[in-house]
C-alpha cells in the first residue's frame, strides 16, 4: 500500500470515530442523532417501572396495597352499634380489629343531631385511611330505627307501593338527605322480596310486617328501583334484600331456625325484582338465611356457592358487594360456630359479614385472619372481597388516595 493510500485510510477512520458511526451505517442523506443530554438521561432514570405502575393504580388499588392483612380482613365486617351510642368495649374492639363498617342496632327517637354525634365517633375508629359505611335499617313503617327531630316518618313498603315511582323517588331522596345529614351513608333497604297474593299474613318476615312493595315482581321492581335512585341522589348507598327472596317462607330467620323455601328456582320469575335492582346499579345485595331446596337443598343461602356465585354472580351478573344477613345473633345460624359462619360465607363467594354483636364479630375476625394466613386460596378470596368493598367505598367518597 502506498503512503498516500495509508494516510487516506487513517483520515477516513478518524472521521468515523468522530461521528460515532461504523462503516456499515454511513449515509450521505442522514445525520447521526446526538447523544442524550444530561436532562434526558435524568428523565429516563427517574421513571423506574414500579413508579409508573404506582401512578397507574386506581385509588382502591392504592389503598388495598397499603393495608396490612389485618386491616384488609377488618374491611369484611359490618358490626352493630347501639342507636343510643357507642360503648367503650365495642369501640375498643372495633379499633383493635380494624372493623370496616357499622350499623345501628335498636331504635331511637333522638333525632338527626344526636345520631350525627354517634356517626362521627364511629368514623373516628376507622382504620388505614378507609372511612366506614355507617348503616341503618331505615325501610319505613315498623322498620325505621332512626326517628325524632330531623327524620321524617317513613311509610311502610306497602304504603310506599301506593305512590307512583316518581313520587317514591322524590320521597326517598328526602329520606336519604336526612340520613346523610346524620352521617348515615348506607341504608339496609329496599326489600325486593315478592310476597304472593293473599299470603302476606302467613309470611312472618315480610308480609306480616308490610315490608313488601307489592305482590308481583313488576311493582316490586319499579318501586324498589325508585327507592334506590332516590337514595343515590342523596349520596346514600342501598342494599337489595333478602336474596333470593323471603316472600314465600313462613318463619322469620331472625327468630326461627330451619326456614325453608321449596318453590324458588334459579330461573324463578320472582327474581326479576332483584335483577331490576342490579340493572339499576344497587351497590349491595344481602343474602338470606333460609334454605332454597330447588337451588341448593344442602346449605342456607348465605353459605351456598350455588346461590351466591352460581345465581347471583354468574347468572344475574351482579358485580357489587354481597352482604350476609345477620350472622351474629340470628336464630337461623345459632347451631353453627361463629368461625364456621364467617368462613363459610366467604368461601361461598360473599363479601361483607354482618354481625349485630361486636364480640361475636371479633371471634369471626380472628378465625378469618388465621385461615387467611395459612390458606393461599382463601386469602385470594378475602382479597377479592376486600377489593369489591373498596371499589364501592371509593364511589361513596370513603377512601383517601
Amino acid at each position: 500500500m502506498t503512503i498516500s493510500r495509508i494516510l487516506l485510510a487513517c483520515v477516513f477512520s478518524l472521521a468515523l470515530v468522530v461521528c460515532g458511526c461504523d462503516s456499515g451505517s454511513v449515509s450521505s442523506t442522514s445525520s447521526p442523532a446526538p447523544p442524550p443530554t444530561a436532562a434526558a438521561r435524568s428523565t429516563v432514570t427517574a421513571r423506574p417501572a414500579e413508579s409508573s405502575q404506582a401512578t397507574a393504580l386506581s385509588c382502591p388499588d392504592q389503598v388495598f396495597s397499603r393495608l396490612t392483612q389485618a386491616q384488609r380482613v377488618g374491611q369484611l365486617f359490618l358490626v352493630g352499634i347501639p342507636a343510643s351510642g357507642l360503648d367503650a368495649p365495642d369501640a375498643a374492639a372495633i379499633r383493635a380489629d380494624h372493623l370496616g363498617s357499622v350499623t345501628f342496632v335498636g331504635n331511637t327517637t333522638a333525632g338527626v343531631a344526636q345520631i350525627r354525634s354517634i356517626t362521627r365517633a364511629a368514623q373516628s375508629l376507622a382504620s388505614g385511611g378507609v372511612r366506614m359505611f355507617v348503616a341503618a335499617n331505615q325501610e319505613g313503617g315498623e322498620i325505621q330505627p332512626l326517628r325524632g327531630p330531623g327524620f321524617s316518618a317513613i311509610p311502610s313498603a306497602v304504603g310506599q307501593g301506593a305512590l307512583t315511582s316518581a313520587e317514591l323517588e322524590r320521597a326517598a331522596t328526602t329520606w336519604g338527605r336526612e340520613l346523610a345529614a346524620a352521617g348515615v351513608n348506607l341504608d339496609l333497604a329496599p326489600v325486593m322480596d315478592v310476597v304472593p297474593p293473599g299470603t302476606a299474613s302467613q309470611n312472618a318476615p315480610i308480609g306480616a310486617l308490610q315490608r313488601e312493595y307489592g305482590d308481583a315482581p313488576g311493582p316490586v321492581a319499579a318501586h324498589g328501583v325508585a327507592f334506590i335512585n332516590g337514595m343515590r341522589a342523596a349520596g346514600v348507598a342501598t342494599t337489595a334484600k333478602h336474596f333470593p327472596g323471603l316472600g314465600r317462607v313462613r318463619g322469620n330467620t331472625d327468630f326461627t331456625g330451619d326456614v325453608v323455601d321449596t318453590v324458588t328456582t334459579a330461573n324463578d320469575p320472582y327474581l326479576a325484582s332483584f335483577q331490576a335492582a342490579i340493572a339499576a346499579g344497587v351497590p349491595f345485595v344481602m343474602v338470606a338465611l333460609a334454605t332454597y331446596t330447588s337451588i341448593d337443598p344442602s346449605h342456607l343461602a348465605v353459605f351456598s356457592s350455588r346461590v351466591i356465585d352460581g345465581v347471583l354472580r354468574q347468572k344475574m351478573g351482579f358485580g357489587g358487594v354481597i352482604m350476609s344477613d345477620d350472622l351474629g345473633a340470628a336464630a337461623a345460624v345459632a347451631n353453627i360456630s361463629p368461625a364456621t359462619r364467617a368462613i363459610g360465607f366467604l368461601e361461598a363467594g360473599g363479601d361483607v359479614i354482618t354481625s349485630q354483636s361486636v364480640p361475636v364479630a371479633a371471634g369471626m375476625y380472628a378465625a378469618v385472619l388465621r385461615k387467611a394466613a395459612g390458606d393461599a386460596a382463601f386469602r385470594g378470596e378475602v382479597s377479592g372481597a376486600v377489593r369489591r368493598i373498596l371499589d364501592v367505598k371509593a364511589k361513596y367518597g370513603l377512601l383517601s388516595c
